[in-house]
């Protein structure tokens, strides 16, 4: 039963560097509830998860090539996953980013305008990545998709009370991430404070500054 779950041998995995296709077939195959495991632990969602789990599973079919040690396929493909996990948080907080900007109508954002925005996106989506799982999907599906209160709880499996509990420890995690991340430029640089944690992660998230869960 256990032999199923294995990582594939290296001998295996060095037939299937060598082009040998039903070698290559094995090793995706017995890759796979790895990868998928990996995905569900890292990423905000089961759909995003499977989603992210093909995407390595197509990598891995077809740049097995590139793995410079066969006995490292086990670090290399939750690399993948990981990447491929905080690309959609990446992708999400962006979106929710732009659409919270709200430009007036005819303006044009500068070209440093659209740097800074997409650089404040990638450092958001890297503090909401390295959430626990379980705060990192009630974050998502709250602040950044949206989804009201009740449905939330409902598709995670909790009573209301319980889901805003985990929201509110999930924005106070991210806000200690993101005022980490604000402290160490400021104080290298001798700058002035900016906005408040509070201020900086429910802009992040498209929430009302103090809003409600």
């Amino acid at each position: 039963m256990n032999r199923r779950f294995r990582w594939p041998d290296e001998r295996l995995i060095k037939a299937a560097q060598n082009g040998d296709v039903t070698s290559l077939t094995t090793v995706v195959m017995e890759s796979q509830p790895h990868v998928r495991k990996f995905a569900l632990t890292l990423c905000a969602s089961p759909q995003d998860a499977e989603d992210a789990a093909q995407e390595a599973l197509i990598i891995l079919y077809r740049k097995i090539g590139t793995l410079r040690a066969t006995g490292a396929l086990a670090s290399w493909m939750f690399r993948i996953v990981r990447n491929e996990c905080l690309r959609q948080a990446r992708l999400l907080v962006s979106r929710s980013d732009e659409a919270a900007a709200e430009p007036e109508a005819g303006a044009q954002p500068s070209a440093e305008d659209a740097v800074l925005r997409r650089l404040e996106a990638e450092r958001i989506a890297a503090a909401v990545s390295g959430l626990p799982r379980d705060q990192r999907q009630v974050l998502i599906m709250r602040d950044v998709q949206g989804l009201p209160g009740h449905v939330v709880a409902r598709s995670l499996g909790l009573s209301n009370s319980a889901m805003k509990s985990r929201l509110h420890r999930a924005r106070a995690a991210l806000r200690h991430s993101l005022a980490q991340t604000d402290q160490a430029p400021e104080q290298a640089s001798g700058q002035a404070p900016g906005p408040t944690p509070d201020q900086t992660s429910d802009r992040a998230v498209g929430r009302p500054v103090g809003g409600e869960p």
